[in-house]
């Protein structure tokens, strides 16, 4: 990626470029990636097409959630020459230092989601003679995957995603609401997933004007 921006007309410094870190949902949830492609490869390969057009942007993805993507995408089906428009970085787990409210906050809405749990849990054995017993474990299962998953951070994947863009003052592509929550409480830029296709042609078309 260096040498090809060496060999541009507009050079750009590496102070200069935008950082952007990539949740895996962006190419597995279809009701994001539709703009890339209709399936998780396809709109992987679409994106690295575009983000190869792109020397004024650098793209990152943590290991881990990179690993999450391949079990989607397969690992030989990828063009590897347009692998190196994306980085895999980790982030500075022990070098990072994060606001104690992150903890106090995180551990208050786990007790609040609980709590709800254990509220659902109770009602479905309220309502177990009066539905059968495959509709209220759906019920319940569906209410409690709700209650406890829906808007948190939940996954190791997840935690090195908001702590890369943060060290990286990066912007975040995700479609995930958990980190999008977490990702304004902690001041971290971040676009609307639909929008993105959009503002990969807009910047592309700029930078050609430019050239």
């Amino acid at each position: 990626m260096e040498e090809n921006i060496k060999n541009c007309p507009h050079k750009i410094s590496t102070t200069d470029r935008l950082k952007i870190v990539l949740d895996t949902s962006l190419f597995v949830n279809p009701d994001v990636r539709n703009s890339f492609g209709k399936s998780p490869l396809e709109a992987f390969e679409a994106f690295l097409h575009l983000a190869e057009q792109l020397p004024s942007m650098e793209f990152y993805m943590p290991p881990s959630a990179f690993k999450e993507l391949l079990y989607f995408v397969g690992k030989d089906k990828i063009p590897t020459d347009l692998l190196l428009y994306l980085f895999q970085k980790p982030p500075k787990k022990y070098e990072l230092k994060c606001p104690a409210f992150l903890l106090y906050e995180l551990i208050e809405d786990m007790r609040e989601r609980i709590n709800k749990g254990l509220r659902i849990a109770e009602n479905a054995v309220r309502s177990a003679e009066k539905i059968g017993a495959d509709e209220n474990i759906k019920d319940l299962r569906r209410k409690y995957r709700e209650a406890l998953r829906e808007g948190i951070i939940d996954s190791r994947e997840d935690v090195d995603i908001l702590l890369l863009a943060m060290e990286l003052d990066a912007l975040l592509i995700t479609a995930d609401q958990g980190l999008i929550k977490w990702a304004e409480k902690l001041g971290i830029k971040w676009l609307i997933p639909e929008m993105f296709k959009d503002f990969l042609v807009s910047a592309i078309k700029r930078e050609e004007i430019q050239v």
